[in-house]
């Protein structure tokens, strides 16, 4: 959670920083001795932890990480006999013995960073090398001790008496100017001594009583230089629920505002293109899905704005369901829009949408940021004239030149990627006097905590039911070398009549040259199925090559879909039921469940096969040994649980443990405060206890007038001042 900064004396005037420090300093986001306090250690150097070198042999090998401290005996750079690669070699010893720590990346870096004699803890996993001799690789390390300054006090004295050591997050250009870990416990006990009094308490007393929490100074006295153990705990507990709770509050004074303070339009949900849509469809809605679509018209009926999310399962049924809430809206002479996070998402949704309404009298139109200009300018005009009725597009959508003749719903796919900010400029974009209703939309599945933590002013359906025709998928994993066996069971499918996909990676970071691997593997796979029809899809085609290749796919004039990741979400083709992933290592799990989701939509038994290539790892650059071992035991967590579930709710909460929540979101929520502390799936408990604390709150005092509540009004006008307006206090 970003704190703001306070108006305090410059911050190159706090001892220890001077201009080139304040500058550096800066470029992270500290302005103030009070944003200093806030720069929370990335992890402490616990006495108790620290294992003599000579008993590391018993941790070696078992995948456990250990701390030593150690002085630098000596340091060299050394080249492989075959390859002359060079790596760096750095040996330490303490009172037991000696240790060498090896790097194979960044040599010229390391050769010039350690001096003789210099105290350093490093941490590791310990393995034995060639010889047997037990040894770190690419360890990471702090200086404890080197020239003694004033101000420093001497940790070697501080093993014996159980010190915990700060270790504070630094970069290549913070440690140029001294601010590695060691710079930043000396700056940190400075702040602390000259600017603790400028910590004013943000909580009320009732509250921390209640929440059993340590006031605000002791909290930041102890995170970074704590007491001992325990206090150390009570610090961390306090300024996660600081962050957690004023999250809540936002939510709570952003739903409130929208139920009880906003009038929004209401709808006759009766509607007769709704019914004729329902009555055309060759299949029945499930139970989940009529339940979900009462809730929404209940909604759209009253005079409030709905704000709900929508979380569906990859092929549940969430496109038909919005279209129907669409439809209420196109029936009362409004228009709605549809909003998805790319531009190959949009003109899937475009067609989907098209297909289904094309016995209707709605007029769909597709706004995207590629389109001719004569054909992007007739699409604006027919949505400032109210004459497009649904309008699919991307973030194009919430440009400034887009003016809605009169908005009524507004429909956001795959939620996660769009923040609370864009929400609220989409709910502007209507030009009549009442808002737009929101419906949030969501295949990803969303563990109940996160939820909460990020949609928490949002009302919640879901779409919890698959449709009934629709067999489990069965899912296996295959290795590089048995794919001549997975390549004859394709054979043998599409001989009884089937269809398939095989889909290669494609990482944004290097588009072109894995398109060249996709385009690569068609070719190959032209040669092993010769007798077959078999075409490539991928992102870089124009949309008319696209359009053309799916509509002979979904006809079944292509028995092999050739594709990258393009074809993740949106295509519906119920005779294809074998999805090949190649290098299926190289995905995340939450894009696995969705591409497997593109198989299973007919009545016969679907598969799908994740080829696994484990040595890529191996040869990835970058990536230090430690890494490489890391993320293969991910990546086989990731295919395993794919083999063993196909419930999206259990795979998203295994997603969100080997990612956390940072990367499961795939980008920041703009408008979200961003945690420096807390994590909303270590801290569940934390998290319910400040929710409840924040809604009971805005229940109670629900503009914070109380005398009492008058510190957290303070932090919360302040903290919040840039997105006040989606959550007055009033």
């Amino acid at each position: 959670m970003q704190t703001p900064s306070q108006h305090t004396s410059p911050l190159q005037y706090l001892k220890g920083v001077g201009p080139k420090r304040a500058k550096a300093l800066e470029s992270i986001g500290i302005h103030s001795a009070h944003d200093v306090l806030y720069y929370f250690p990335r992890d402490y150097l616990d006495r108790s932890r620290i294992i003599p070198i000579k008993d590391l042999k018993r941790y070696a090998g078992k995948g456990e990480q250990v701390t030593v401290v150690g002085e630098v005996f000596r340091f060299e750079v050394k080249y492989a006999k075959k390859s002359r690669r060079s790596f760096f070699v750095l040996t330490v010893k303490d009172s037991s013995g000696y240790l060498q720590c090896v790097w194979f990346e960044g040599v010229q870096w390391y050769k010039d960073a350690f001096e003789q004699g210099e105290l350093l803890s490093l941490s590791s996993y310990p393995d034995f090398d060639k010889l047997g001799r037990v040894q770190f690789i690419h360890p990471e390390f702090d200086r404890l001790k080197g020239a003694m300054e004033e101000d420093e006090p001497d940790w070697g004295k501080m093993f014996n008496t159980g010190a915990i050591i700060p270790k504070y997050p630094s970069t290549a250009d913070l440690t140029k100017v001294g601010l590695d870990s060691r710079g930043f416990r000396r700056i940190l006990r400075n702040a602390l001594n000259s600017h603790i009094h400028e910590i004013k308490e943000t909580l009320s007393n009732d509250i921390r009583q209640s929440g059993q929490l340590v006031d605000l100074p002791f909290a930041i006295r102890n995170i970074h230089f704590p007491e001992n153990t325990a206090a150390l705990e009570t610090a961390k507990r306090r300024l996660k629920f600081d962050e957690l709770f004023f999250l809540q509050l936002m939510l709570a004074f952003r739903k409130r505002s929208i139920k009880e303070d906003t009038n929004g339009i209401s709808f006759a949900v009766e509607s007769k293109l709704a019914r004729q849509l329902v009555d055309s469809l060759p299949f029945e809605l499930t139970t989940a899905q009529r339940r979900v679509v009462k809730e929404i018209s209940d909604d759209m009926r009253m005079p409030k704005v709905m704000n709900r999310l929508l979380q569906g399962d990859v092929g549940s049924g969430k496109t038909i369901v919005a279209l129907l809430a669409m439809l209420i809206a196109v029936e009362n002479g409004y228009q709605a829009a549809f909003m998805a996070p790319t531009e190959v998402l949009a003109e899937q949704h475009f067609r989907t949408l098209a297909e289904f309404l094309k016995n209707l009298p709605v007029n769909v139109r597709l706004l995207i940021g590629g389109q001719k200009r004569k054909l992007r300018q007739d699409v604006l005009d027919d949505i400032h004239r109210g004459s497009a009725q649904i309008v699919v597009g991307t973030h194009a959508l919430i440009q400034e030149h887009v003016e809605f003749g009169k908005l009524g719903l507004v429909v956001i796919d795959e939620q996660h990627r769009f923040g609370v900010m864009q929400r609220a400029t989409l709910r502007a974009k209507g030009a009549n006097a009442l808002p737009p209703d929101v419906l949030v939309m969501t295949a990803t599945p969303i563990p109940r905590t996160l939820a909460m933590s990020l949609y928490g002013d949002l009302d919640v359906s879901v779409i919890d039911e698959m449709p009934a025709h629709r067999k489990p998928i069965k899912t296996a994993v295959r290795l590089e070398d048995q794919k001549a066996k997975v390549f004859d069971f394709v054979q043998k499918e599409i001989a009884q009549g089937r269809q398939a996909y095989i889909v290669f990676p494609i990482i944004e970071e290097s588009e072109k040259v894995d398109l060249k691997a996709a385009t690569a593997g068609y070719d190959r796979l032209s040669k092993i199925f010769p007798d077959l029809k078999l075409a490539l899809i991928h992102g870089r085609m124009k949309t008319e090559a696209k359009d053309a290749v799916m509509r002979e796919f979904k006809s079944g004039a292509i028995d092999i879909l050739v594709a990258t990741t393009v074809i993740e979400v949106g295509i519906d083709v119920p005779n294809a039921t074998i999805m090949i992933i190649e290098n299926a290592e190289r995905f995340g799990l939450s894009q696995l469940h969705q591409l497997r989701g593109r198989v299973g939509r007919g009545a016969d038994q679907s598969y799908c096969i994740l080829i696994a290539d484990y040595g890529w790892f191996d040869h990835s650059k970058g990536l230090a040994e430690m890494d490489v071992q890391r993320e293969k035991k991910s990546a086989k967590v990731r295919l395993e649980t794919m083999v063993e579930t196909t419930d999206g709710f259990k795979i998203a909460e295994v997603d969100l443990q080997l990612r956390g929540p940072g990367d499961f979101f795939g980008t920041k929520q703009s408008g979200m405060p961003e945690f420096r502390i807390a994590n909303i799936v270590e801290d569940r408990d934390l998290m319910m206890l400040a929710r409840k604390e924040a809604f009971d709150l805005v229940v109670s005092d629900p503009h914070l007038r109380r005398t009492e509540n008058a510190a957290i009004r303070r932090h919360f006008e302040l903290r919040y001042k840039e997105i006040q307006s989606l959550g007055e206090v009033g």
